[in-house]
């Protein structure tokens, strides 16, 4: 069994972490913190209150791959992929892109990262500007980012909206005139303009229609094997996730409980955490009966969180308030190859103590 206490060695620059062995990374993150000041110390008087949410965060996402975040609303998914893509500020820790640190990035360095690390929204319809046309849409990353003339972006504009499935005299279309699922196609050429080694996917079909959920998703995974893209999804529908991700991340209260590659997790979920979400998911077959079993309790506040395992207030076994993870955070084990586990005496699911999810 291999923990965290051992040293970490570095690799290519990059320190080691649990669960993180891709051997070649487009983005990697160390140690992510992401905490909000909620108290109310006005010019630093009185205790200062934090929303951690996001704690100590650490993965890689593989160039060509797929690296997935799952688990409940406020688990610090979303929070992650902003501290990404730009739109928040780290409390604590590094992203690595192509081995180099994002903070000391060059000038040059920081634009070509903002160039290649482009994003996918979970609404379509709020992520458009229902006031331009779908050509304008498209081509606006190219007239910000590169020096091409009108007509090389008008015919790079067709040629995207054809790879993802539109036609090209759409482009002077409004995003109103479209269907759900083409305004995600709309977005999803937007996000490919650049031609980026990865893009971000929060929730990229949570919003469409069923019925529609499937094409999109393999619409990605053909762009994916086409441009050798490297992807980082959030969701929380696990059919997706399993679908779409070769490696994974469950979190709750913006902290890893179970990480690993996907087949690894579906086929042997070892948290109760990650057991009771595989349990409440619908099987792939009506036949199929599951029990599903909840968990106690809420999911707690993300403001000053318990010191030790953030799950030890919502596991269904008995808690050793003397134990040592108790009051410290435990760190992620491997209990069989690339499968990382929070390992304490209240989180491991067995048959014996009926949160094992049966999956057979």
């Amino acid at each position: 069994m291999t923990t965290t206490s051992q040293k970490p060695q570095s690799r290519n620059g990059i320190p080691s972490a649990p669960g993180c062995s891709a051997t070649d990374p487009v983005v990697s993150i160390r140690n992510l913190r992401k905490w909000y000041n909620v108290g109310n110390n006005l010019l630093g008087i009185g205790k200062k209150t934090f929303l951690k949410a996001v704690d100590d965060v650490s993965f890689d996402v593989e160039r060509g791959k797929t690296f997935g975040l799952v688990g409940e609303s406020g688990c610090g998914k979303t929070t992650t992929l902003k501290v990404l893509l730009g739109l928040e500020i780290p409390t604590e820790g590094t992203i690595f892109y192509e081995g180099e640190d994002v903070a000391t990035m060059s000038k040059v360095g920081r634009k070509e990262f903002r160039t290649n690390v482009q994003a996918v929204f979970q609404d379509p319809w709020s992520s458009l500007n229902p006031r331009m046309r779908v050509g304008s849409i498209v081509g606006e990353p190219l007239e910000i980012a590169t020096t091409n003339t009108r007509a090389q972006i008008k015919d790079r504009v067709s040629t995207l909206l054809e790879e993802v499935g539109l036609n090209p005299y759409q482009s002077n279309l409004y995003p109103h005139e479209f269907s759900g699922g083409q305004r995600q196609r709309i977005g999803v050429a937007r996000a490919l303009a650049l031609n980026p080694k990865i893009i971000c996917l929060d929730e990229p079909v949570s919003a469409l229609d069923v019925s529609i959920r499937a094409q999109i998703m393999n619409l990605l995974v053909d762009l994916q094997e086409e441009h050798g893209l490297a992807y980082l999804l959030v969701a929380h529908n696990l059919a997706t996730v399993r679908y779409m991700c070769h490696g994974m991340a469950v979190m709750y209260l913006g902290v890893i409980q179970e990480m690993g590659e996907t087949e690894k997790l579906f086929d042997n979920p070892m948290h109760i955490y990650t057991n009771a979400l595989v349990s409440a998911a619908l099987p792939s077959h009506p036949d199929i009966q599951r029990r599903e079993f909840l968990l106690p309790g809420e999911v707690v506040s993300p403001i000053d969180p318990p010191p030790g395992d953030v799950f030890m207030s919502r596991t269904p076994l008995e808690v050793d308030k003397s134990h040592k993870y108790a009051n410290e955070r435990p760190p992620l084990a491997e209990l069989e190859p690339d499968h990382w586990v929070v390992e304490t005496p209240w989180s491991i699911a067995t048959e014996e103590s009926g949160f094992k999810v049966d999956l057979s």
